[in-house]
């Protein structure tokens, strides 16, 4: 599973949204699965995680309080809008083992739709829950997810109707 967090704070982000990554994070903990928390750098080129971790706990939002990640967790810092560009994403991943991704995260319509192209690029399967990711704006939130619903092949049914263990055997039919 990838966290993808952007810049600005969404305006749209709700706890609900939180508490759905946060249930999403504690099945993959659960089945030893690894979860990728890949954060901007806030144009802080020589940060590293704990530093970013403790500037986003300043504005004491509940939603990053409960998200923070663990020591289990992977933490990798990108310079723009896509998990891949110039991260260690792509060589971590094969390292892994990982062939299918579960994107959340802020912004729908920019970061987790540009992780999710470059992801489609490198042919791994994605599912992006709906009610996982949030945007400033939900028309454009709505677009990102018609966009990697039809041109990119992922899943956006919300956890609600599709489980973990159901969207798995989806992809064994």
């Amino acid at each position: 599973m990838l966290r993808l967090s952007r810049r600005r704070r969404s305006r749209t982000a709700s706890p609900p949204g939180g508490l759905t990554t946060d249930r999403l994070r504690q099945q993959f903990h659960e089945r030893e699965w690894p979860v990728i928390y890949v954060n901007d750098n806030f144009g802080e080129w020589h940060s590293e995680p704990s530093r970013l971790i403790a500037r986003a706990l300043e504005n004491d939002n509940p939603v990053t309080r409960l998200l923070q990640p663990s020591d289990q967790d992977y933490f990798i810092i990108k310079p723009q809008f896509s998990g891949f560009y110039s991260t260690n994403l792509p060589v971590l991943l094969p390292r892994l083992g990982v062939r299918r991704l579960v994107l959340t995260g802020v912004a729908t319509d920019i970061c987790v739709l540009f992780t999710a192209a470059d992801a489609h690029m490198r042919e791994y399967t994605l599912w992006v829950p709906q009610d996982a990711v949030a945007a400033e704006d939900d028309k454009r939130g709505k677009w990102a997810l018609q966009i990697m619903a039809q041109s990119l092949g992922a899943q956006t049914a919300a956890t609600s109707e599709l489980s973990v263990d159901e969207w798995l055997a989806s992809l064994e039919d």
